[in-house]
């Protein structure tokens, strides 16, 4: 092959430089960019669109519950990556950093109320680190590798994971250090809560709730298969209130159970049916600061709040895509601020509300 003339060297070298010096352009141009975002999403991140307004319950009753708004990636948070990963972005296509939600399923906020959640379509564990403007996902920690993270509560620095698709308990701290993985006595863990130095697990294929320690150690366990007080047809999720009370959802029963945390049965909420104040496959449960309970299902697309004696007070959500609208809700969790944060699976979205006045 013959080596190319002068002149055309030339040309390649202009073109080179050429390029070069549109690239730095470019990435000039993005770190203006980067400080001209002022539209306020959720906890006072950068959202992609402005939020609508929405209400529960409609005018002209006061308004209860208000639409917050939507977050479907880290940006959504307020999270951005330097002007050089964003270049590297477009330059290869990849979203890496900035990776759209995938199923989210389990939520949770610890003391700071910063967000934990799991990602079941992604297989993968993400935390949002509000004070740092930090958002990191894990597809593994150590060597193991999660198959089915449905749940997630932080205590201390310490994530504990209950993944149904390895039967077991990942324990591990911000940095991504393993602390432990445990499959004790567990076959098909579907929800998790804390309380003091012990972990409540749901063991939706035992049918019951087995109690660890903060080292993964068994410490017992409690319930059975059946229909009567303190009895479990696929427990699903569960969460601990202020005052200790602990909140089963019982799903194949159609019913959320509570119970002391000893297994103690106290009463439940709602039955089989499909009016309101009635169950078709209850999931998350969560009590907001003033004891309200909210109790998410996945069969009817909406969450409903009631009172501490049971009183169904609100119900707010539907089928489809619009704000304020489910496909397949799972989790839920409140901060102590009263904003409201629910998974909504199948529109790869966890929407946030705002709890506004007396139910």
């Amino acid at each position: 092959m013959n080596a190319p003339d002068p002149e055309t060297r030339r040309s390649r070298q202009v073109v080179l430089r050429c390029g070069l010096a549109s690239a730095l352009l470019l990435m000039a141009c993005l770190v203006v960019l980067a400080g001209c975002s002022g539209i306020q999403g959720p906890s006072g991140g950068s959202a992609a669109h402005p939020v609508p307004e929405k209400i529960w319950p409609e005018p002209p009753e006061p308004p209860r519950i208000a639409y917050r708004g939507s977050i479907r990636r880290p940006a959504d948070m307020g999270v951005h990556a330097s002007a050089a990963s964003r270049f590297g972005r477009w330059l290869t296509g990849s979203e890496k950093g900035n990776e759209v939600l995938n199923k989210p399923f389990g939520i949770a906020l610890d003391e700071a109320g910063n967000l934990c959640l799991t990602d079941t379509g992604a297989n993968t564990v993400c935390y949002h680190d509000k004070a740092r403007k930090k958002w990191t996902r894990w597809e593994k920690v150590g060597p193991v590798r999660f198959l089915s993270p449905v749940a997630v509560v932080k205590r201390d620095g310490v994530f504990f994971v209950a993944d149904s698709g390895r039967s077991s308990v990942i324990a591990f701290d911000e940095a991504g250090k393993l602390r432990f993985e445990t499959t004790n006595r567990l076959q098909r863990p579907s929800g998790i809560a804390i309380q003091g130095a012990r972990l409540y697990v749901a063991d939706s294929a035992r049918h019951r709730i087995v109690m660890l320690d903060l080292q993964g150690g068994y410490s017992g366990e409690f319930g059975k298969r059946g229909k009567g007080e303190g009895e479990f047809n696929f427990p699903t999720h569960v969460s601990i209130d202020a005052s200790g009370n602990l909140y089963v959802t019982d799903s194949m029963n159609s019913r959320v159970q509570i119970l002391d945390l000893e297994g103690r049965f106290k009463r439940q909420l709602g039955s089989v049916g499909d009016s309101p104040g009635h169950f078709g496959r209850p999931k998350g449960v969560s009590v907001d600061p003033q004891g309200h309970i909210y109790a998410v299902d996945a069969l009817f697309d909406n969450i409903q709040i009631f009172d501490n004696t049971g009183r169904l007070l609100l119900t707010l959500g539907g089928s489809g895509s619009q704000p304020g609208e489910f496909w397949l809700p799972n989790g839920i969790a409140i901060s102590p601020n009263n904003e409201i944060y629910a998974t909504d699976a199948y529109n790869h979205r966890v929407q946030v509300f705002q709890y506004v006045g007396p139910l």
